[in-house]
């Protein structure tokens, strides 16, 4: 009898340890679970504080309003429309000689004026030989079109690139693909300027001169 008492006993301790074994894993589980959500939180916080706000511009800052080209902000105003509060850039652009009124909530159609590095990449892409395209001129002519109002500085040059002909001859283009031509080098040549700081004159030899247009001049 006092045999069976002694193995009686054993597997309670087994038992026993079985359970602590166990509430020790319990334990440590919960405290990963407890550390993995307190990693999760910093993540979700910082999804949610991603950066929305729009770019803030200053006076007398240059942008290009895609439709429009380069312009100089003039003013930053204030008006109240069905007593909600709008305030507004108002923009130069000289060329046309139009002023645009521009809400900064919807600012989105705003650049910022290219860095000197993009007009460099610019001059690159006017000195590569222009595309030849087969396909109808009105198509192409869309085409051309989107890109220079896109606002998209190297999408402009590669306009000026693909219309340029080397050449003052008015026969060699046609009214519609020269009109293209010079909207596109005036909108380029005025972001040149803007960037450069550079008078008009200085800008359009360096632009000619990636074109090819200077052995034209010194001819005539």
């Amino acid at each position: 009898m006092p045999k069976k008492k002694k193995k009686i006993k054993k597997i309670k301790k087994i038992a026993k340890l079985k359970k602590s074994k166990n509430k020790s894993v319990l334990k440590i589980v919960d405290k990963r679970t407890s550390i993995t959500s307190t990693d999760e939180k910093p993540e979700i916080k910082k999804i949610k504080k991603q950066p929305t706000e729009k770019r803030i511009y200053n006076l007398k800052d240059f942008v290009v309003y895609p439709k429009h080209g380069v312009g100089k902000i003039t003013a930053i105003e204030k008006a109240t429309i069905g007593q909600i509060d709008i305030q507004f850039y108002k923009i130069l652009v000289e060329k046309e000689k139009l002023t645009l009124t521009v809400p900064i909530n919807q600012q989105s159609k705003l650049r910022p004026i290219s860095t000197i590095n993009q007009i460099n990449k610019c001059i690159s892409i006017l000195k590569t030989k222009p595309k030849i395209k087969r396909t109808m001129w009105s198509r192409r002519a869309q085409e051309y079109d989107q890109k220079i109002n896109s606002g998209k500085i190297y999408e402009l040059a590669e306009v000026v690139k693909d219309l340029n002909k080397n050449s003052d001859i008015i026969a060699d283009q046609s009214y519609s693909e020269r009109q293209l031509f010079e909207k596109a080098y005036e909108r380029l040549k005025s972001e040149f300027e803007a960037v450069l700081k550079i008078n008009p004159e200085d800008v359009q030899k360096k632009m000619d001169k990636a074109l090819g247009r200077t052995k034209i001049v010194e001819e005539v």
